[in-house]
């Protein structure tokens, strides 16, 4: 069975935000997997181990990306890919395309991601991603058997659960609550510190910039405004409600 993670490397979650000049700082701060990533990586050595094959991970970005890949291998994962090429833009279209144009050339049985990353959060990539490969998706995933190639999925419904039988090749986003991920171990980190990865760009990938032209534009970035101390109303309820409605239209203007 071939098995394919496409994993993202994001922000520590514990990290501080900080924005200068309409971008997002990066001095000294920590990367780490995708935490949804995580359980796509789990999950697929989880496949590895009860059928056989071979567990490949798949990163677009930066060079310092090649982290989060070392310690997917560190986990179990056989082989991994870095496709970094400063000319791919962070556009949810042109990631797919990308990603799209590696996994059109090799054989897939499954492919799973992340349900979304929690620095962008549009969970975008791996659906356009389906839709590009022309293959059955299920996002949101928390159970996953296959057996005859088939699989039969559990996934969260936004509170509620469903059943989904889908052929193989498929793809496939990781919930919380789909495994709890393992530590890479001493061995595997030792490992995956010397282990060579596949390195590929536009051109190997037989893109252009045109093809991968981003569909959206972000025209700015701001932190949200500090919170404001809280307001106590005093006086009849009737007075405090219409002072209330008066601050919501005037002050907070949500209304």
């Amino acid at each position: 069975m071939n098995i394919f993670v496409i994993l993202k490397q994001t922000f520590d979650t514990e990290e501080k935000i900080v924005v200068h000049g309409g971008e997002i700082s990066e001095d000294g701060v920590k990367f780490i997997i995708n935490p949804y990533d995580e359980y796509a990586i789990e999950e697929a050595i989880r496949l590895k181990e009860l059928h056989g094959g071979q567990v490949t991970v798949v990163s677009v970005g930066p060079p310092r990306a090649a982290e989060a890949l070392r310690t997917a291998l560190a986990m179990g994962a056989d082989e991994a890919v870095l496709i970094a090429d400063g000319r791919i833009p962070a556009d949810e279209y042109s990631l797919s395309v990308v990603l799209a144009a590696y996994l059109s050339k090799v054989s897939a049985d499954v492919v799973l991601g992340g349900n979304f990353s929690v620095d962008q959060g549009s969970g975008q990539v791996a659906v356009r991603l389906a839709r590009l490969l022309a293959l059955p998706h299920v996002s949101s995933i928390t159970k996953l058997d296959i057996a005859d190639g088939k699989a039969q999925v559990l996934r969260d419904a936004e509170g509620d659960a469903e059943t989904i039988e889908a052929a193989l090749p498929a793809l496939f986003t990781a919930q919380q609550g789909l495994n709890e991920p393992r530590y890479p171990s001493l061995p595997g980190i030792m490992k995956a510190k010397k282990k060579p990865f596949q390195q590929l760009g536009l051109n190997e990938l037989g893109l252009s910039e045109a093809d991968i032209a981003p569909r959206t534009e972000r025209v700015s970035l701001s932190l949200p405004p500090q919170r404001k101390a809280g307001r106590i109303l005093h006086g009849e309820l009737k007075d405090q409600a219409a002072e209330l409605v008066s601050l919501l239209r005037t002050e907070a203007k949500v209304i």
